[in-house]
């Protein structure tokens, strides 16, 4: 699971990249941080998935 403070951090660059252009270095850490999220999240999903069962 991703952390608190990396999510925040995801939001953060989001809201900046409203306000303004993200340097290199932003833009690379927000693909990081975004491919680490959604990784995270897939693992998370699929798990839920392989509890689910079927009653007919």
């Amino acid at each position: 699971m991703v952390s608190k403070e990396k999510i925040n951090r995801i939001n953060e660059l989001a809201r900046i990249s409203k306000e303004r252009e993200l340097s290199a270095l932003e833009k690379e850490e927000q693909q990081k941080l975004r491919k680490e999220y959604i990784n995270s999240f897939r693992k998370s999903f699929s798990k839920q998935l392989e509890n689910i069962e079927l009653v007919d």
